[in-house]
């Protein structure tokens, strides 16, 4: 019982030395533009070590994806929790919907590093990586919930690519519009072009 506390002292200063460096990173990028700033820079404004900052990351890029990772650790579990009646497209809406209302939640910060992202190849080819086990995250729990052989069925891996694309498409037209556009009424026109597909099984 002792231990247990100690493990949550240490979760916590973790995460509190991540989101220190995340936060120097966002505000230097954003100042400077991806290309001129090094992690020299990045570990100055943070108050921390090279060692340190290799202990968390393994490169630049990572400091600035870890900001929009954690959207997708939950969208497996998002769909899991979801009523097992509901139809697919409804499920998955919910799900996406998710990540999505966290950038709602903080749209000017938000909107800054989703524009650095997809603006900058080396950020977009890290996002679209981790984009590809999100799907498949979702399509394991998607062939889950209908019963389907998982890895043997179509369905689930282009339901879950259909609810992905909705997604990118979401962010890309929220970044191109300034943050103008709604998320909200994205994400329902994403959902309309792909729901006679998703409920078709």
């Amino acid at each position: 019982m002792a231990s247990r506390p100690e493990v949550s002292l240490a979760q916590r200063k973790r995460q509190l030395v991540s989101n220190e460096l995340t936060e120097a990173a966002l505000q230097l990028l954003a100042l400077k533009g991806f290309d001129s700033v090094t992690i020299d820079e990045i570990v100055a404004a943070a108050g921390v070590s090279q060692r340190t900052f290799f202990r968390y990351f393994r490169s630049k890029e990572d400091v600035v994806v870890q900001f929009l990772v954690g959207m997708g650790v939950d969208l497996r579990a998002d769909l899991a929790a979801r009523p097992s009646a509901e139809p697919p497209s409804v499920a998955l809406r919910h799900a996406v919907w998710a990540p999505i209302a966290a950038c709602a939640d903080h749209p000017d910060r938000t909107l800054r590093v989703v524009q650095l992202i997809l603006r900058t190849p080396a950020l977009l080819a890290r996002f679209l990586e981790r984009q590809e086990q999100w799907r498949d995250d979702l399509a394991t729990e998607l062939a889950s919930r209908l019963g389907l052989a998982s890895g043997s069925e179509v369905y689930p891996q282009m339901a879950a690519r259909m609810a992905l694309a909705a997604f990118g498409t979401v962010l890309q037209r929220w970044s191109d519009s300034e943050g103008k556009e709604e998320l909200a009424d994205l994400t329902d026109q994403a959902f309309a072009v792909i729901v006679p597909a998703l409920d078709t099984i």
